[in-house]
């Protein structure tokens, strides 16, 4: 039997009044899943425990079977480990996007435009934080680049409990109010209110304003956190298993949990990511490299909430269903090879909100050869909730998945 999970992050959403008050899984053309759910469970999941955020972090911990509660650190520390930074104990971990604020001459002033600063490619954010990297290094910090907009800075015999948000929390709003605060917070706002002024002259930053695209013009740092453990993936549930994803984040739960990170050419993280790449990838390792399970994680849907694009938010649950599920099914189905599919989101990113909730999240278990339909004749959200199908625990979905 082979397992796979097929994550579309921040699938799902509320009713859109753009798409005639439907939910862009209720709009969207995907006839492969809905064929599953026919004869699949579907039902509601709660993947984000009361007192946490709902973040990708939290939520993907629990749809990969691993209690937030007993494990979770932080969001940082779990980019560090796939960025490849060697934690001590004593280490703190910040997420540092590469941001664009607006152009007020007081920093607190500035509003953030873009959290991801136009989607910045790796090797301009590379050219920049080599730059920050000089004014920032010291013995007690560290600046690491990563992927696009996301990177990392460690902070030696570094402090926790402060209050830093999320910047695609506050895309359209004033800074002011969500400023650093904490032991580190005047060193941090420093630190942000200098990266303003180096990367303002910044060559990758004019060149960027010459072809109309969005400058980096901050740092943002958030997401603290210390080193973390996870139980071994095939320890805990008898599976050799491997992730695939474009996002740092995800791959180093992967790597935490002793699986195989799989790689894809192309894999962006965003709607232009290689689709098909990543679910023939996610083939090769079940069928040729004789793995038990895979967990392909796409950030596109996720990514379009944020940014409050409702077109390419159903375009990229249409890509999944086309070019990841379907291609799962028919080349499972080929190599005569019984299977277990589990497809749902980490957590919802309604477009009308831009960012996170910790509402339950639709999903959707499917054996193949049998017939476990409980009334859905489609998936999404409001399918799943008429089902009456209810697990309160996000970590129940791998139980289901594999027992």
């Amino acid at each position: 039997m082979k397992y796979i999970v097929v994550l579309g992050d921040g699938m799902a959403d509320e009713p859109v009044p753009a798409l005639s008050g439907k939910t862009p899984l209720q709009y969207a053309d995907k006839p492969n899943i809905d064929a599953l759910a026919a004869c699949a469970e579907v039902g509601l999941c709660r993947t984000v425990p009361a007192g946490f955020k709902p973040g990708s972090d939290v939520a993907n911990l629990s749809v990969m079977g691993y209690d937030p509660r007993d494990c979770y650190t932080g969001r940082s520390p779990l980019e560090a480990v796939s960025i490849g930074i060697d934690l001590a104990q004593t280490d703190v971990t910040l997420r540092c996007n590469l941001v664009t604020l607006s152009d007020e001459p007081n920093y607190a002033d500035k509003t953030m435009i873009d959290y991801s600063a136009g989607e910045i490619s790796t090797a301009e954010a590379a050219q920049l934080i080599a730059s920050l990297k000089k004014e920032f290094d010291s013995e007690k910090f560290t600046l690491y680049p990563g992927i696009s907009y996301r990177h990392c800075l460690v902070v030696k015999e570094g402090e926790t409990g402060h209050d830093l948000t999320p910047p695609h929390d506050i895309t359209g709003k004033p800074i002011r109010n969500f400023l650093p605060k904490g032991p580190l917070g005047e060193v941090y706002l420093s630190m942000m209110e200098r990266s303003a002024a180096l990367l303002a002259q910044h060559p990758v930053n004019k060149a960027r304003v010459a072809a109309g695209k969005r400058p980096a013009n901050s740092v943002w740092f958030w997401g603290e956190g210390t080193k973390p453990q996870l139980e071994n993936f095939e320890s805990k549930f008898s599976k050799k298993g491997a992730v695939i994803s474009a996002v740092d984040l995800v791959k180093g739960i992967g790597i935490l949990a002793g699986m195989k990170v799989i790689e894809v050419p192309g894999a962006t993280g965003n709607y232009d990511t290689n689709f098909a790449g990543k679910a023939d990838a996610a083939l090769r390792a079940l069928l040729e490299d004789g793995l038990d399970f895979v967990y392909i994680h796409m950030e596109a849907p996720d990514e379009c909430g944020h940014q409050g694009d409702v077109g390419h938010k159903v375009f990229s649950i249409e890509q999944i269903d086309r070019l990841v599920v379907k291609r799962l099914v028919e080349g499972l189905r080929a190599a005569r090879e019984p299977f277990r599919m589990l497809i749902c989101p980490d957590h919802p990113t309604p477009i009308s909100v831009r960012t996170h909730v910790a509402d339950p999240v639709p999903y959707l278990l499917y054996e193949e050869g049998k017939d476990n339909g409980n009334g859905a004749a489609a998936y999404d959200e409001e399918s799943a909730r008429k089902t009456g199908r209810f697990l309160e625990e996000g970590t129940l979905l791998m139980k289901e998945l594999l027992r």
